[in-house]
């Protein structure tokens, strides 16, 4: 039991030893039992004057076999002694095990960014991985998937109940009956510890329970006084009365109606390999029974990437549009609206990223003999994800600029799709701007080490970067300006440890808020120039530019996460407003990433980050909106659950904005097979149905 005991509550450093010996000690225990049991087979049970007597004609052999088992040297009985050397083979293997296991929890921590305690266990890594997939896992160790994905266990769920010496013993409740009186259910666990005062109720996941629902915290009790708590596996309220148990109904979730609120289109974001490297459809079979689908249920239509990597891949201006223009024909006939990315950066590496597109062969060929069109960071690293923004005016791609690169492809484009421009079938073009097609520095790239929540790298050292900021500190007068700054940490940095971003660092002084200028100021150039382009060539259709949340570290003074990506908004200042006047210029959309949901959990694993992507959302919706340019929206990663549908909608229509503003359209990342499962399905059609603005029946079915 004292066992049992310390494995629930944990143990310290110095009890290792001891630990080991218990279990060398309960292995030899259990061998000496089974070895009983193996006699107590042969050993028949009459006996006669103290005697065994053995039936067969074998029974000289067995009882000189018994003797054989038996017998000791000291006369001890029926107990077996293990040889020492095999006691020690034992401790030896234990102390490999435990070595390894520490090794494997410690690149966990440091490389996985995984919160395991100090005397963490395997048992502790699987439930981190079940939590990270949405699963609820108690302190029992049962698991089963939330609410909103559908399954719940079978059997009762364990609760634990402890004692005022803090001990815990595991308690088990029998399933009652919903809506009845089921009798008293007590085990011989429930009966030694039914004295006991305090009842523990483990916190459900907050997918699992509304936050309307009746609390979750421990209740104190005592004999004979009606105890109400929520029960785990139907989330709703149990009375018991002493020996009586009375459950009723979980009751519904408060929902808002969104019954008459203002159309808001969905679209649905196809495969990231929908088109092959060779620029053909793939499975165009499978596709088409997954868009009639879709098509049922009254989506708007659907997003695509056009890659760069594959239009444009062996030559300059030798472009293939042929899987995209049968794509695209297959979406005319369903009567779908098209919205089109410009995707001139790498797929692969990246989150949700299950191909590897990288950018056209030339383009790597020019990059061998001359790295520095890449992004490249302090050290030296480069990025080959995109281009760097200081060979926008370099004519460094055989003969021709950055931007007049990306002009020839979407002039390309235009002219091979016009028949569905004028038709209105292409609605809207969103243009790529930076890695992921996002407006941002590379500053967080996972292929070279950052980890969340790292505050991130400047990306500013290729010889065209640096280029610039020579000439802009000479302006300035001061050309010992024209460095990066050195004391900004490195990409898993926070920002207390730096002297640059660290409270009253170096990025509130003179040289700091000149280098923040400077290098924003490349952004939302690089912002400018190309969207004038994209308007000129597809002149009559919305365009868009994507803006990613990086809201960790939003409630320091520095923001550093922010500054490291491009966005010069420290707590002083508005980082946003310069780029959404740029986007009203050219008459854009903002297309904002929501990462509320991508967040949710690690809001509780790294409590230090000081994340705020609410806070960020608002800042971002209000410089928009402030100026009248629309907001679009896309999930960051997958929803299946009305919870997460939920914080969509009430995002998207916001109930309390006072001029009724709304989302300009949202697209749903992304068609997947597990979209296309029955209960999933359901849910998004719910969710489609209320963004349209449509009255639903049942609004907690």
């Amino acid at each position: 039991m004292a066992t049992d005991m310390q494995k629930l509550i944990g143990t310290s450093e110095e009890d290792d030893e001891e630990e080991m010996d218990m279990d060398v000690k309960e292995e030899d225990d259990e061998d000496e039992e089974n070895g009983e049991k193996h006699i107590s087979k042969q050993v028949m049970v009459g006996v006669d004057a103290g005697v065994p007597t053995f039936s067969g004609n074998n029974s000289q052999f067995q009882h000189h076999q018994l003797q054989e088992q038996v017998g000791t040297p000291g006369g001890g009985g029926l107990r077996r002694c293990r040889p020492l050397e095999e006691k020690e083979r034992t401790k030896l293997r234990e102390r490999h095990r435990r070595a390894i296991t520490a090794r494997i929890l410690a690149g966990l921590r440091r490389h996985g960014n995984y919160n395991l305690r100090v005397r963490a266990d395997i048992n502790d890594v699987i439930a981190a991985l079940a939590r990270e997939a949405g699963w609820v896992v108690l302190p029992d160790g049962t698991t089963f998937p939330s609410r909103s994905q559908g399954s719940r266990p079978a059997a009762g769920t364990s609760a634990m109940v402890t004692s005022s010496s803090s001990l815990m013993v595991p308690q088990q409740t029998p399933p009652p009956a919903l809506r009845g009186v089921s009798p008293g259910y007590c085990s011989s666990v429930e009966y030694n510890t039914c004295q006991m005062k305090g009842v523990f109720i483990p916190t459900p996941s907050p997918y699992d329970i509304s936050p309307s629902a009746p609390s979750q915290t421990s209740a104190l009790v005592g004999d004979g006084v009606k105890q109400t708590e929520s029960h785990l596996l139907i989330g709703g309220p149990m009375d018991t009365v002493n020996d009586k148990q009375i459950v009723d109904m979980p009751p519904k979730l408060p929902e808002r109606d969104f019954a008459g609120t203002p159309y808001v289109p969905v679209y649905v974001m196809l495969p990231l390999g929908v088109i092959n490297m060779k620029c053909e459809l793939v499975d165009p079979d499978g596709l088409l029974k997954q868009l009639r689908v879709l098509k049922a249920i009254n989506i708007d239509g659907v997003m695509v990437d056009c890659w760069w990597g594959i239009v444009e891949a062996n030559a300059p201006q030798d472009y293939n549009w042929s899987g995209y223009r049968k794509l695209f024909q297959m979406v005319c006939e369903l009567k779908l609206k098209l919205q089109v990315v410009m995707s001139f950066h790498e797929c692969g590496g990246n989150v949700g990223d299950d191909v590897c597109i990288p950018l056209p062969h030339w383009v790597a060929e020019i990059g061998r003999s001359n790295p520095d069109i890449f992004f490249t960071d302090r050290e030296g690293r480069r990025n080959p994800e995109c281009l760097s923004w200081g060979i926008d005016k370099e004519r460094v791609l055989r003969g021709r600029t950055a931007v007049e690169v990306y002009f020839d492809y979407m002039r390309s484009f235009r002219v091979e799709f016009d028949e569905l421009f004028r038709d209105g079938i292409i609605l809207m073009v969103e243009v790529g701007l930076g890695p992921c097609g996002e407006l941002r520095y590379p500053s967080c790239p996972v292929k070279h080490g950052w980890r969340y929540p790292g505050i991130g790298e400047f990306h500013c050292y290729d010889q065209y970067f640096l280029k610039s900021l020579r000439k802009a500190a000479e302006v300035r007068g001061h050309s010992f300006w024209a460095k990066g700054p050195d004391n900004a940490g490195s990409y898993n940095s926070q920002p207390h440890e730096t002297g640059f971003f660290c409270d009253g660092g170096d990025y509130t002084g003179y040289y700091g808020r000149f280098f923040l200028n400077w290098y924003s100021q490349v952004l939302v150039d690089h912002v400018d120039r190309v969207l004038s382009l994209a308007k000129l060539a597809f002149e009559g259709t919305c365009i868009a530019a994507k803006l990613s949340g990086i809201h960790w570290w939003y409630k320091t003074a520095s923001h550093a996460a922010e500054l490291t990506a491009g966005f010069n908004n420290p707590c002083n200042r508005d980082g946003y407003a310069a780029i959404a006047a740029t986007l009203k210029k050219h008459g854009a959309v903002l297309n904002f990433a929501s990462s509320e949901l991508h967040m949710l959990d690690r809001h509780e694993d790294f409590p230090e980050a000081l994340a705020d992507p609410v806070g960020l959302a608002w800042q971002v919706l209000n410089a928009a909106w402030d100026v009248c340019v629309p907001v679009a929206s896309e999930s960051a990663l997958p929803c299946h659950d009305r919870i997460g549908y939920n914080k969509i909608l009430d995002t998207v229509k916001p109930l309390s904005d006072p001029d009724g503003r709304h989302f300009f359209s949202f697209t749903y990342l992304r068609l997947d097979p597990s979209l296309m499962e029955r209960q999933n399905f359901m849910e998004f059609e719910r969710f489609v149905k209320r963004m349209h603005g449509e009255a639903v029946l049942d609004l907690q079915a």
